[in-house]
């Protein structure tokens, strides 16, 4: 990282930010062709959870090439300049690659959603199995992330 000051090492503080988050950005890659997809998403024990269609581009994407990249941020506020090059940010992010992986069973994935839920909520729910038929769940093994911060 350029700016060392701005660095986020301590894993607390990076999974208060993911705590925090209310968006995940997902990046794919398909040749020479990046797509990036804005995802509501649970995290536990550096792994990200992600449920979506059973269809559609990311899902084509992620079947071609499983590597991905995600930013995640949170505690984001524009600071006023008097000036247009006076202006600045303040912000956390985290951002990290992984595997990612369509889950199978119906009961990693009600765990999975179980987490995306509780993420949102704090609740829990349940799910029936036609439920859990409907919609495709994923998760991102975490590789690496690192986080930066602005104003903090």
């Amino acid at each position: 990282m350029r700016r060392k000051e701005r660095e986020i090492t301590d894993i607390r503080e990076i999974e208060e930010i993911i705590g925090k988050a209310r968006v995940c950005r997902i990046a794919f890659a398909d040749g020479n062709e990046p797509y990036i997809v804005p995802v509501f998403f649970g995290y536990e024990d550096r792994t990200l959870y992600i449920h979506s269609a059973r269809e559609g581009r990311k899902l084509d994407m992620l079947r071609r090439n499983n590597r991905v990249c995600f930013e995640i941020d949170a505690d984001v506020d524009i600071i006023a300049g008097e000036k247009a090059c006076q202006f600045s940010a303040k912000y956390r992010s985290v951002i990290g690659t992984g595997k990612a992986r369509i889950l199978k069973e119906n009961e990693e994935k009600s765990r999975a959603l179980q987490t995306i839920v509780k993420h949102y909520s704090g609740g829990e729910f349940t799910f029936t199995e036609a439920e859990l038929d409907k919609v495709l769940v994923w998760k991102i093994e975490i590789e690496q992330f690192s986080g930066k911060k602005a104003g903090y």
